[in-house]
């Protein structure tokens, strides 16, 4: 969301850290974190793909041959 602008990203830090607290702050980020990390995990497990993805990421898929290791289509 803030890309590459590190002042951004520490204003941000620092008026969440002044609601949250340092410990809220902590729980923030470790459930940002988790969030990554589960999603990246669906997604090696082959959870299917939402069509509306699907449809949006047909081009770059193909490009990149990446169907191939669809595990939706295995028997």
């Amino acid at each position: 969301m803030l890309g590459e602008d590190d002042s951004a990203l520490r204003r941000a830090r620092r008026a969440l850290a002044m609601v949250l607290g340092a410990a809220g702050l902590a729980d923030a980020a470790g459930v940002v974190g988790l969030f990554n990390a589960i999603d990246r995990v669906a997604d090696a497990t082959g959870i299917p793909l939402e069509p509306e993805k699907a449809a949006a990421s047909a081009d770059f898929r193909a490009a990149l041959n990446l169907d191939q290791f669809s595990v939706v289509d295995r028997p």
